[in-house]
């Protein structure tokens, strides 16, 4: 308790979504204001259940410290006449600040010299700052949606129902509209409602589990599992794991009570995925499964009050349940009145983008290059690449898709099953879609990651010919994630291409609906490519140095530059490599724009430049093969070997001769050295911070 600040909101329930970014927040919030008021604590965390928010910092400083705080004025010259005599600019500065202007100091700074004054601050309480602190930490907090009530003017998630703010076991007092703050908390609104008081976060956890509220997040995230799977096993099965819903429900109790509930049989006709969704999304009701993991015909239901009458609730769930299951079997027997390929032209009527066309054009596009990947990556699968690209977004137009939109692709492939298409075109028409998040799961097939290719690179130039290029925090049609997904689909599966290639023929199939010029858009396409592949190897840890190296010569298959990091990381460490990368800066500096690589082998006077010149030609001829097969680590350990050629080359050599041709000879074997390094990386940039 001592020095220990517990502040809790308590509200009406918050949407499950908002609560864990609302404790995020809560976290930055008060570490940020506490640093900037000079208030040091030793610990801080937070706690959360539908009903109220909650931070407890401990070890909070009792006081400010007494400090000097130095606060600059205006610019000397608009501070002081021609005179040296202060201007009305100085003299207003010090009345502002207390002092007299003869107390004023100038200071040089990065922009010139300024007036400065210094003023000691005596340190302010800590129990007098939290009541100006703490309804600021509550009105900072943002929501995807607020709301206010009453007469108040107060904006949150959901109505503040009351305030708990103690320091140190004494109440903070503050008030915020109508609310006062006090040193009480509330239970379970059903089932032990209060008010509690509590000094401390340990009382206060312990107080609130007394009143049938488990506050602490992964306390009642463990008893939601306990309680679901207690009430899977009286059913003779186990729930189908489901973290995300998991997560989801233990945000929406403040206790779990878990009860098992029964569906008709005739409802498993139903395709897997319809059942699980029908259940999960609008009831956050849990599937259960046999030992073999078929679904069987009951779910799990939690609520946030103990029942009295098990069977009773349990009717009630099985009520609702029953209603959306009769909705779900009569779309899906609407569904198999027509195939999807029946929908293909039907896809005329949704449109992609106004200034794109509709999903029908892209679906004619994705054919084609899905098409033109196929022959190119893999022939064997053309027809059925083709054929689940033709496909692929034909479920939009179905009743269930239109009731459950997460379902898209794999309603595809159960309708795709039915109606006669083979397993690959099924799953391509599924896997199509993923990955659906960072993170997520890719595409298994190759005609799956085929397609996939394709609708993202349809996507991607289409929107950036029209453009729609992502600012800042914009990004409409989620350009970085389908990029991302282009980029890892091509790592996960291996395949060597020409992005270049690739984004011509995509923007070619527009024909002329695209407004940027066609070069202008492969150019920023490719950048902004370049600049994801980028972004995501340094967030896994490859060094930002090597992946510029690599990415500034050339960037055209990722597949391609991944070999080229890893190898130059692979060899990088060697003190050689060290010593090669600062030479080669050299080689660059001097070259500067010249492109020619002829070497006249008569005008080759010097001994250094002659053995240089023999070196360079044993390399290049060793290294044209690995180079060819992509063996770039290799290559490099060969390319290593023109180390002491080259450092002896700069100790006795001049490059910068007053002969024309000698010079310009000696330049054109620096470059053809250059050009020999460059089909790798650029070596200098490795070790820009040493040189």
């Amino acid at each position: 308790m001592h020095n220990e600040l517990l502040f809790e909101i308590g509200t009406e329930e918050i949407p499950a979504g908002y609560i864990m970014p609302a404790l995020s927040q809560l976290e930055k919030i008060f570490a940020d204001r506490l640093t900037a008021l000079a208030l040091p604590y030793t610990g801080l965390r937070t706690t959360a259940t539908p009903r109220r928010l909650a931070v407890s910092i401990s070890g909070l400083a009792e006081r400010q410290p007494d400090r000097e705080e130095e606060i600059l004025g205006p610019p000397k010259k608009a501070a002081f006449d021609q005179n040296g005599q202060p201007t009305q600019a100085a003299i207003g500065f010090a009345k502002t600040r207390g002092v007299s202007v003869e107390a004023l100091e100038i200071v040089a700074t990065p922009k010139g010299e300024y007036l400065m004054v210094r003023i000691d601050q005596i340190g302010r309480q800590t129990s007098e700052l939290l009541g100006e602190l703490l309804p600021e930490v509550i009105a900072s907090l943002n929501f995807p949606k607020s709301m206010r009530w009453g007469a108040g003017r107060t904006s949150f998630a959901r109505p503040i129902q009351w305030l708990l703010a103690v320091y140190g076991g004494k109440t903070v007092y503050f008030s915020l509209d109508t609310i006062n703050s006090g040193n009480t908390t509330c239970g379970h609104r059903f089932m032990a409602r209060g008010p509690f008081p509590a000094t401390c976060f340990r009382d206060y956890v312990e107080i609130l589990r007394t009143a049938q509220v488990l506050v602490d997040p992964a306390e009642r995230r463990a008893a939601v599992i306990a309680e679901i799977n207690k009430a899977a096993q009286q059913a003779g099965g186990t729930i189908l794991q489901d973290d995300e819903l998991v997560n989801t429900v233990c945000n929406l109790v403040e206790k779990p009570f878990a009860l098992c509930g029964i569906f008709e049989e005739r409802f498993l006709a139903l395709p897997r995925e319809v059942l699980i969704t029908s259940m999960r999304e609008h009831q956050k009701y849990f599937a259960v499964v046999d030992c073999t993991g078929k679904l069987m015909p009951h779910f799990v239901a939690v609520n946030n009050t103990e029942t009295k009458d098990a069977k009773l609730a349990a009717d009630g769930h099985q009520r609702v349940i029953r209603a959306r299951l009769e909705d779900a079997f009569f779309f899906f027997k609407e569904d198999q009145r027509r195939t999807l390929k029946d929908r293909v032209e039907d896809l005329s009527g949704v449109i992609f983008q106004n200034k794109l066309g509709t999903m029908l054009d892209k679906t004619r596009r994705l054919t084609s290059l899905a098409g033109l990947l196929a022959r190119k990556l893999a022939p064997e699968h053309l027809a059925q690449t083709e054929r689940g690209a033709l496909l692929a977004k034909t479920d939009l137009l179905t009743d269930m898709v239109g009731e459950f939109p997460t379902l898209q692709g794999a309603i595809g492939q159960d309708y795709a099953l039915l109606s006669g298409e083979t397993p690959e075109v099924a799953t391509a028409i599924r896997e199509h879609y993923l990955p659906v998040r960072a993170g997520g799961p890719l595409p298994a097939s190759i005609p799956g990651a085929l397609v996939g290719m394709a609708d993202r690179l349809d996507s991607i130039t289409g929107c950036f010919g029209i453009g729609q290029i992502p600012t800042g925090t914009t990004d409409p049609f989620g350009l970085r994630r389908l990029s991302l997904g282009l980029l890892h689909i091509i790592n996960a599966m291996g395949f060597s291409l020409s992005l270049t290639e690739f984004v011509d023929e995509a923007l070619s199939l527009y024909e002329d609906r695209l407004t940027v010029p066609r070069a202008e858009t492969r150019r920023n396409v490719l950048e902004f490519i370049k600049g994801r592949f980028g972004n995501d190897l340094v967030s896994q840890g490859i060094p930002a140095e090597a992946v510029d190296a690599v990415t500034s010569v050339s960037f055209d298959d990722p597949l391609d530059c991944r070999r080229r990091i890893n190898a130059l990381l692979a060899i990088s460490s060697q003190e050689s490599f060290t010593i090669l990368a600062g030479a080669f800066k050299r080689v660059i500096n001097i070259i500067k724009d010249n492109g020619d690589t002829k070497v006249q082998a008569a005008l080759l006077s010097e001994s250094a430049e002659q053995k240089l010149h023999e070196t360079y030609l044993a390399v290049r001829q060793e290294v044209a093969p690995m180079l060819a097969a992509g063996d770039y680590e290799k290559a490099l350990t060969v390319i290593l070997k023109m180390k002491e050629s080259v450092d002896t080359f700069f100790e006795e050599v001049m490059v910068m001769v007053e002969d024309e041709r000698v010079r310009g000879n000696r330049l054109n074997l620096l470059t053809a050295i250059a050009h020999l390094f460059l089909q790798i990386g650029d070596f200098s940039k490795m070790n820009a911070g040493n040189q």
